[in-house]
């Protein structure tokens, strides 16, 4: 059908050939048709009229983000000028800590409640800078003994044979049993997380090179980080949300969220250790959640040119 002939307008789809037209005579068509099309893009103003609650809540909202903007540009600003010094990501990061927790700017701490930080593990799946602990349901482990025994049948049988097709799909229903329950849970977790805050920070994990360590290859790929890394992304932007990725190299486990002190490499078997600089005692997991959370508010605060520890610091404009 041409655009001259009755029933065409504009914006309509071009209709399919009759049956029996071949394959090359419909690309020609739909191709002709498209070059008649002009593509315009489109801009939408919109205007937003809240309620005096949300206007009074959207007005301390943005007084504290210009409040953390103006107080870390200036902390950088002088610690250059001074001592030729840049402010690490880490310091930015303890920085705000301590003025939420000061008596002069302890308002901050009101609009950075919805904010959670997740610190991804074996043992506990998740945990949340709010201390929750979302314990690793191991799916994988749990039906281990019947994979296991369905690979053997599987490896006992002829190649070719009626009974390995049989041994086969066995294997695979056990394999679909796996992802489908893992699939399931993830999908509950990261909506509960997703619905229940205004932005969520993770760490940029290197699941590739971690599964390297055979120990934990097993472990780490029933884990699914990568999986709930995804779900998490497009929940947020389906909800609005806003999702922060702070460096992999950020010393998250090792660094106290109380002061901002770096006590080094520890072991993984340390899952609790005392800060020698202001005394606190910390559960590794949840401090890492609370120190990845207070990163991601650096991020919102300061905008995404903050940067982690091993990378240079940059400053822009007062706002």
């Amino acid at each position: 059908m041409r655009r001259g002939d009755p029933g065409f307008q504009a914006g309509e789809e071009t209709p399919l050939p009759p049956f029996g037209v071949s394959r090359g005579i419909l690309t020609q068509i739909t191709a002709s048709v498209f070059d008649m099309v002009k593509v315009v893009k489109r801009a939408y103003k919109y205007r937003f009229y809240p309620t005096p609650e949300q206007a009074a809540d959207l007005s301390r909202t943005f007084g504290c983000v210009r409040k953390v903007w103006n107080l870390a540009l200036q902390a950088r600003t002088t610690a250059w000028d001074q001592r030729q010094e840049r402010v690490t990501y880490v310091r930015s990061s303890a920085m705000l800590t301590q003025w939420k927790r000061s008596d002069d700017f302890a308002f901050l701490a009101e609009v950075c409640d919805s904010v959670v930080g997740i610190d991804a593990g074996i043992t506990s799946l998740a945990t949340l800078s709010t201390g929750e602990k979302i314990i690793n349901p191991r799916h994988e482990s749990r039906d281990r003994a019947r994979l296991s025994l369905a690979q053997r049948r599987l490896a006992r049988t002829q190649k070719g044979s009626a009974n390995r097709d049989k041994a086969r799909l066995k294997v695979a229903r056990v394999h679909a049993r796996i992802a489908d329950r893992r699939k399931d849970f993830l999908h509950k977790l990261s909506t509960r997380i997703v619905r229940d805050n205004q932005a969520v920070v993770i760490e940029d994990l290197s699941v590739r090179n971690m599964v390297r360590n055979h120990h934990l290859a097993r472990a780490i790929s029933d884990a699914a980080w990568r999986q709930m890394r995804a779900m998490l992304e497009y929940k947020c932007e389906w909800y609005g949300r806003d999702l922060v990725v702070i460096g992999r190299w950020y010393p998250s486990s090792t660094t106290c969220s109380a002061c901002g002190h770096h006590a080094g490499p520890l072991p993984l078997n340390i899952r609790e250790w005392a800060c020698v600089t202001c005394g606190t005692r910390h559960d590794r997991d949840i401090n890492a959640a609370q120190n990845i959370r207070a990163a991601g508010l650096a991020v919102l605060a300061c905008g995404a040119g903050v940067r982690p520890q091993r990378e240079s610091s940059r400053a822009g404009g007062r706002r």
